[in-house]
C-alpha cells in the first residue's frame, strides 16, 4: 500500500519524521488487530468458542471485549448471527471510559447516537447506559441505516430506537438528549490500514470537505443537548483540522467545556497535538496502541441562563408536519393484543404498540420522545417489534426472538447443532424431529435463541429474515 504524499507530509509535520515514520509503518508493514465484544445480556459460558481461551489478550479500556489471535468466519458463527458478541474496533471501545468516568449513575438517560451505522458504537452505548434509559440511533444512509437496525435488533436491548434522518431534522428538538454521541464522517485516515479504498479516496480537498460538513452537523445538533449534556466528538482520522481545530470551535463558538478522563500511562494513548493548545483529547496512534486510528474528545453543554426551550417540536411544527400521513387501521384486537402480551416478561413498563398489520412493544417512560421522534424525524424501528397479522394469524417477528423481552417459556424451543443452524441461517428448509412441537417453535444453538420456525409435521417453515440469510459459501 502507497500512502499518499500529501499525507505522509502532513503526518511528519504532526508527529515529527520519527513517530511519522513509525505510524507510516504502522499502516503499512502490520497487520489489523481483530477483536470482539461480548453482550452482556447474552453472555453465558457458551457465547463464542473464540473466547474460550484464557489465552486471548483483553483490550484494557473496554469490560468484555478481547483481541483474537486471527479472524475466523464470523459469517458461519450462528452465535455471531445470534447477537452475542460485536465484532468491534478495539479504539473505538473507548467510548465505554466516557460513559463510566462522566455519566451520572442510576438516573435514566436519552441518548443520541447521530452517526450510528453499522452499530458497533451503538450496542456498547445500549450495554452502559443506566437501566430505563432510551438510546436514539440514527443513520442517513438508507441502505446503512438498515445495517444499523438489524445489527441493534441481534444485541437485543427494548429500549431503542432507528432513524434515519439528516442530522438537521433533529435541530426542532431543542434540550431533549442528556448524551449525544457524534461519531462523525471523515476523511478516514485512521482507517488505512484495514481499508485500502479510504487511502484511494483521500485527498486534502476531502479534508477540508469534512471539517466544514463536521462543524454543520454539530451546529445542527447542539441545540438538541440539554444544558449540562455530554457531548462525544470523536474521528477515525489523524489531521488536527478535523480533530482538535473542531473541538476548539466547539468550545469557542459553542460554549462547551472540554473534560478531562482518567487513562492510565500503559495504555499508550496521545493527547493534544495543536500547537498553542492543551485541552484534552484522546488519540489512538497505530504505532502505540493496538488498533485503529481514532480520536475522541468530551465536552459538556455549560450551564447558562438560557430561557427553556421546549422538549418537543412546537405543535405549529408538529401540524405542519403531520400533514397528509394517514395512518394505516391497526389490524390487532384484544385478543391478538393479549396472546402477544402473554410472549413478554417483566413487560409491565411497556405498551404495545399495533400500527398497520404489526404491532411492537416500547418503553412507556419515553412515548412523549417518541411522539416528538415521529414528528421531526423518520422512524424507522422504536422498541421492538414483536408480531405481525398474517390472514386471521398472530405470527411472532424475529425481533422478538432476539429481544431480552421473550419470556423463556413462550414457544417451544428446540435445540440444533451447528449444520442445522447455518442452513436455518441460509433460509434454508429444515427438518425438525417427529417428537418437536408442532406450530411456531423457537430454534436455538447452544441454548441460545437463533430465530423461529413453524413446524408442520413433514417440514418447518423457516421465518428467518429473508434479507438477513447467509449468502456466503463455506
Amino acid at each position: 500500500m502507497q500512502l499518499p504524499e500529501s499525507f505522509v507530509k502532513n503526518l511528519y509535520a504532526l508527529l515529527g519524521e520519527g513517530e511519522g515514520t513509525r505510524l507510516c509503518e504502522a499502516l503499512t508493514q502490520t497487520v489489523p488487530p481483530v477483536s470482539i465484544r461480548l453482550n452482556p445480556l447474552k453472555r453465558t459460558d457458551h457465547s463464542s468458542s473464540f473466547i474460550l481461551h484464557s489465552s486471548l489478550d483483553k483490550v484494557p479500556w473496554a469490560s468484555g471485549a478481547f483481541y483474537l489471535n486471527e479472524r475466523p468466519a464470523f459469517t458461519f458463527d450462528p452465535l455471531f448471527h445470534a447477537g452475542c458478541y460485536y465484532v468491534q474496533e478495539a479504539s473505538s471501545m473507548f467510548v465505554e471510559q466516557v460513559l463510566r468516568q462522566h455519566l451520572p449513575g442510576g438516573e435514566p438517560v436519552a441518548a443520541l447516537d447521530l452517526c450510528a451505522a453499522p452499530g458497533g458504537k451503538s450496542t456498547l452505548l445500549r450495554s452502559l447506559l443506566p437501566a430505563g434509559s432510551l438510546l436514539v440511533a440514527n443513520e442517513v444512509v438508507r441502505n446503512r441505516a438498515q445495517v444499523l437496525a438489524e445489527n441493534l435488533t441481534k444485541w437485543g436491548h427494548p429500549d431503542v430506537v432507528v432513524t434515519n434522518s439528516d442530522p438537521a431534522d433533529f435541530t426542532p428538538m431543542a434540550d431533549c438528549f442528556d448524551l449525544i454521541l457524534t461519531d462523525v464522517p471523515c476523511s478516514g485516515e485512521g482507517m488505512f490500514r484495514k481499508d485500502e479504498g479510504a487511502v484511494g479516496e483521500w485527498s486534502p480537498e476531502n479534508v477540508e470537505n469534512c471539517w466544514k460538513r463536521q462543524r454543520r452537523i454539530l451546529s445542527d445538533i447542539w441545540p438538541c443537548l440539554k444544558e449540562g449534556g455530554l457531548l462525544i466528538y470523536s474521528t477515525c482520522t489523524y489531521n488536527t483540522r478535523e480533530d482538535e481545530e473542531n473541538v476548539r470551535w466547539i468550545r469557542d463558538e459553542l460554549g462547551a467545556e472540554v473534560l478531562s478522563l482518567d487513562v492510565p500511562e500503559e495504555w499508550g494513548v496521545t493527547g493534544n497535538l495543536l500547537t498553542g493548545e492543551d485541552f484534552p483529547v484522546y488519540r489512538f496512534l497505530p504505532h502505540r496502541t493496538r488498533g485503529e486510528g481514532f480520536f475522541l474528545a468530551v465536552l459538556r453543554k455549560s450551564d447558562g441562563a438560557e430561557e427553556e426551550l421546549s422538549r418537543l417540536p412546537s405543535a405549529k411544527a408538529k401540524e405542519k408536519r403531520g400533514k397528509g400521513k394517514d395512518k394505516t387501521p391497526a389490524l390487532f384486537g384484544k385478543a391478538q393484543l393479549a396472546e402477544v402480551g402473554s410472549w413478554l416478561r417483566n413487560a409491565d413498563g411497556y405498551t404495545l404498540l399495533p400500527e398497520g398489520n404489526t404491532v411492537s412493544a416500547f418503553p412507556a417512560a419515553w412515548l412523549p420522545l417518541l411522539e416528538g421522534l415521529k414528528k421531526t424525524v423518520r422512524v424507522m424501528q422504536a422498541g421492538v417489534p414483536l408480531a405481525e397479522m398474517k390472514g386471521k394469524d398472530c405470527m411472532p417477528l424475529h425481533a422478538l426472538a432476539m429481544s431480552t423481552l421473550l419470556r423463556a417459556d413462550a414457544f417451544p424451543r428446540q435445540e440444533v447443532d451447528e449444520p442445522q443452524a447455518i442452513a436455518y441461517l441460509r433460509k434454508e428448509a429444515i427438518a425438525l424431529p417427529d417428537a418437536a412441537s408442532r406450530g411456531i417453535v423457537l430454534l436455538t444453538y447452544r441454548d441460545v435463541p437463533l430465530g423461529f420456525v413453524k413446524n408442520v409435521g413433514n417440514r418447518a417453515n423457516n421465518l428467518y429474515p429473508q434479507e438477513w440469510r447467509i449468502r456466503k459459501s463455506l
